[in-house]
């Protein structure tokens, strides 16, 4: 089953939003970075990226529809 670009967007966005909050909870309980923090946030960040470019997407699709 296909899903839009706006769907698996928003799920990246909120895996990465929660890699984020899980790397800042690492973070005060260890009381600094460690590898497994860096670990987390380079997922956040590819998460984030790529939900954020997966919204745009369909945005780009939808108004190259809408002007044809």
């Amino acid at each position: 089953m296909r899903r839009s670009p706006l769907f698996s967007g928003i799920i990246y966005i909120i895996l990465g939003l929660l890699f984020t909050y899980i790397a800042i909870q690492n973070i005060q309980r260890e009381q600094g970075w460690g590898i497994f923090t860096v670990f987390l946030i380079i997922i956040a960040t590819f998460d984030l990226g790529g939900g954020l470019r997966m919204v745009a997407f369909h945005f780009k699709i939808k108004n190259s529809l809408k002007n044809k």
